[in-house]
């Protein structure tokens, strides 16, 4: 299988050391580069292409949300997986809006760090449970009313599917909830985005809040 490679971004060498020496004993993923700004960044992105830039929010030259727009307007294929200690929902929205694939907080596990890596490779988005929640209330403030896909039927299980996905549960953890294999609850959520016309789980939150599956 082939290495999941990543670059380091953040412009704290003790942080970023930890951070290597997590995922150095991680026989699947390889820490190619590490840059303490946009310089170094970039210019490690001249001979190197990484699967996943792990990119902290506050850096010298440039915030990590001003280098997310340019990674993707540059390099639409690499994942941004914003590892920050601001979890407030400007810095949060900004993130996504600019490209990010995923945002945790620096404080996280490192199961949950490898969970949040894992899942921002397969191309699904990641968002711990409290960035999920600053999800839902600023998607709630900025719905209109009106349905989004009313013409679309979703069966039960999809339907709660729906739920759970936007009240911030991962695959694993639904797939326990309703006794049923990952592999399920992956097949129901591309059943659902294809029905609904929906391209990411923040398109799934957002239409949970507009049809009043789930309440803040």
């Amino acid at each position: 299988m082939e290495k999941i490679k990543i670059i380091l971004t953040d412009d704290h060498q003790l942080f970023r050391d930890g951070i290597k020496s997590l995922l150095d004993d991680v026989e699947n993923i390889n820490v190619i580069g590490e840059a303490s700004n946009k310089t170094e960044l970039f210019d490690i992105l001249k001979t190197k292409i990484p699967d996943i830039i792990l990119l902290d929010i506050t850096l010298p030259e440039t915030s990590g949300i001003e280098i997310t727009k340019k990674i993707k307007q540059n390099f639409p294929n690499i994942n941004i997986l914003i590892l920050s200690m601001h979890n407030e929902d400007e810095f949060v929205i900004n993130a996504v809006d600019a490209g990010a694939k995923g945002y945790i907080p620096k404080d996280i596990s490192k199961v949950e760090l490898l969970e949040a890596i894992y899942t921002v490779n397969s191309g699904e988005e990641y968002f711990s449970r409290d960035i999920s929640t600053i999800f839902l209330k600023k998607y709630l403030k900025r719905s209109k009313n009106g349905l989004e896909g009313e013409n679309a039927i979703l069966t039960n299980r999809e339907i709660e599917i729906v739920k759970l996905v936007s009240e911030g549960y991962k695959n694993q953890e639904i797939a326990k909830k309703l006794y049923i294999s990952v592999r399920t609850v992956d097949a129901h959520k591309n059943n659902i985005m294809k029905k609904l016309k929906l391209n990411s789980t923040v398109e799934i939150v957002k239409f949970a809040i507009k049809n009043d599956i789930i309440k803040l």
